[in-house]
């Protein structure tokens, strides 16, 4: 090992404190500047940290964005979710691949370009896009590809191509993304004028015990999909043991065809601060985290600085607005690309600086998460829907909604439609009502919360966005008339397939299973009894699945059986029962043929 890796690894360390939990960032800093985490580097870090090289390499080996070979200084990941599928992104893909001379998931030999695939980068609504380091492209099409690649040959600082920047802080010398809001719609909560500050003012004039009962009263549930009492969350964690509280917020927005928080981050960023101060009081926690995915990065130094900009006008820091004994600030945490950092136990171990592994489950966060201190985790439009609450009253956001599901919801609408983005609706909205709005025509199917929610069908479209109906994280994916449901369903498989942590066997070996029986069904080869085993299997997977990943996982599958079964009954053959040609005889012998240059005497018809 150099000397100057040596040192260079110790400065480092020492900048976060030898601390082992900041495993995630130093390993971060590490990657940035040498584009990898080489042997040697994971050697000098387990030393500094007085921890195993197992450790380090287990971390390292986990998330997408970390790498043990070297990247090139520019690495392309091209994000494939269904969305740019449907808008074009595998001509994009391979306009890459011939300009570069290389294919996805390799490194040129000069070092100089990387180029990989991706899941969903939170841009549906604007696709296909692509992330270039950390620089956002959207809107793409094949014929700029040339242009793209030329400009990086030349200089490989892709921050100076865009020139044309998108609304709101988007322009922000800190930011200067080319991404647009695409706010369609303003409600009455997250977007309407507001008096800023004015619910943590509140929040302090009362005591904590007082502002949970106010959230409480509010019957404001988990915007982030679970739909959990978020009042109820904050009681949990303020009555458990433990000097030391934490309030997190899941900003790890990975769930495809979602883009809401996005746009909240960049805009309502203030609101979210001052909810979780709010949070922080009510639960008697000093310390809160933001977990920011590493596919957001670019907004990493803006909401820094709006941190510092808060820490300076005393609504952050040593007694908070000058509430004696009330003392709060916030940091970011990065992610590094990993879906299954979604669920709230798997973002609490990558936040202690480990693989994004779930925990097993009780313990909750609330009693024991984060250092293995009482953790409130809460979702992002969850945190700003509270400092709304303090401000108005529960009352007013009781009258907003239905009445089950109380306030607006904000849904993430992409696409077949020609008006996609982001829409602040009150809950009881109609699904009919949401694709008049986003100029959805002639739709076969909607996906309503992602892939781990449901696909349903016109005979569904008059059900209601609401926590005793349909409930959503809030993704709302439109299908048109000529889109292959099929196809779609085998898509989202595989992306449960690749996200699984595969710590269960369920979730690891189920999903393939019922990926793999899908594929026959779609070639030809399935049977009726097929729909019975694959349902049989799904819900076997979601029962016995440690965390919400696999509990999930099957619903592509089992929710388009229910209401599209036609599609599959199509792909039938007539045979007798178990005697479905499975396997081709003359497809598995062709290579022997094409090499021996005749064909088989026995099976030569």
């Amino acid at each position: 090992m150099s000397d100057v890796l040596q040192k260079t690894i110790k400065e480092i360390c020492t900048e976060y404190n030898n601390d082992r939990t900041r495993l995630m960032d130093i390993v971060t800093a590490v990657q940035s500047k040498y584009r990898h985490v080489s042997n040697e580097a994971m050697v000098a870090i387990a030393g500094e940290l007085k921890i195993t090289q197992v450790e380090v390499r287990s971390l390292v080996s986990f998330y997408a964005f970390f790498s043990d070979t070297p990247k090139g200084e520019t690495v392309i990941r091209v994000c494939n979710d269904v969305v740019d599928v449907m808008k074009g992104v595998d001509g994009i893909a391979k306009a890459f691949v011939e300009e570069l001379g290389i294919n996805f998931g390799e490194t040129s030999k000069d070092g100089k370009f990387s180029l990989e695939h991706t899941p969903c980068i939170g841009m549906c609504d604007q696709a296909p896009a692509i992330l270039i380091n950390e620089v956002v492209y959207t809107n793409l099409v094949a014929d700029k590809v040339k242009e793209i690649v030329a400009r990086l040959k030349k200089d490989a600082d892709p921050k100076k191509f865009v020139t044309a920047f998108g609304d709101g802080n988007n322009a922000n010398e800190l930011v200067r993304s080319m991404v647009k809001n695409n706010i369609c719609k303003e409600g009455d909560v997250i977007f309407a004028e507001r008096e800023a500050e004015s619910g943590l003012k509140k929040a302090l004039s009362m005591k904590p015990e007082e502002v949970i009962a106010k959230v409480k009263t509010s019957k404001v549930r988990g915007r982030g999909g679970a739909g959990f009492p978020a009042g109820m969350k904050w009681e949990f964690t303020r009555a458990a043991q433990g000097d030391r509280k934490f309030i997190i917020c899941n900003a790890d927005e990975g769930e495809p065809g979602t883009f809401k928080d996005r746009v909240l981050l960049t805009e309502k960023y203030d609101l979210l601060f001052e909810g979780m101060t709010i949070a922080g009081y009510a639960i008697g926690a000093s310390e809160g985290l933001i977990y920011l995915r590493a596919e957001y990065a670019y907004l990493q130094k803006f909401l820094e600085k709006m941190l510092e900009d808060r820490r300076g006008k005393g609504f952050l820091g040593k007694d908070v607005l000058q509430t004696k004994g009330f003392n709060f600030d916030i940091r970011i945490q990065m992610g590094a690309g990993a879906y299954i950092c979604g669920e709230e136990s798997a973002l609490i171990s990558s936040c202690e600086g480990l693989r994004g592994d779930p925990k097993t489950r009780p313990p909750f966060p609330a009693q024991k998460g984060y250092l293995g201190c009482p953790t409130s985790v809460n979702n992002v439009e969850t945190l700003c829907s509270v400092a709304r609450i303090l401000e108005k009253g529960a009352a007013w956001f009781m009258g907003i909604g239905s009445p089950v599901s109380s306030g607006t919801k904000l849904l993430s609408i992409s696409g077949d439609c020609s008006r996609p983005g982001v829409y602040e609706m009150p809950f009881g909205t109609k699904i009919s009502e949401l694709l008049k709005e986003a100029g959805a025509e002639s739709p076969q199917a909607v996906l309503v919360a992602g892939p781990s929610g449901q696909f349903i069908g016109p005979n569904d479209f008059e059900r209601a966005i609401c926590y005793d109906d349909l409930a959503t994280g809030g993704a709302i994916v439109v299908f048109g008339a000529d889109r292959d449901v099929l196809e779609i369903v085998k898509e989202y498989m595989e992306f449960f397939i690749e996200e699984s942590c595969g710590y269960c066997t369920p979730c690891r070996a189920g999903n393939v299973i019922m990926k793999n029986r899908l594929e026959q069904i779609i070639a030809g080869k399935g049977e009726l009894s097929d729909l019975d085993y694959l349902e049989n299997l799904g819900n076997t997977i979601k029962k016995t699945s440690r965390c919400g990943l696999g509990q999930t996982s099957p619903n592509p599958i089992l929710t388009t059986i229910k209401n599209f079964r036609a599609l599959y009954e199509a792909k039938m053959t007539e045979q007798k029962p178990g005697m479905q040609p499975s396997f081709d005889i003359h497809e598995a012998l062709g290579e022997a043929q094409r090499l021996t240059g005749r064909k088989s005497v026995i099976f030569n018809e």
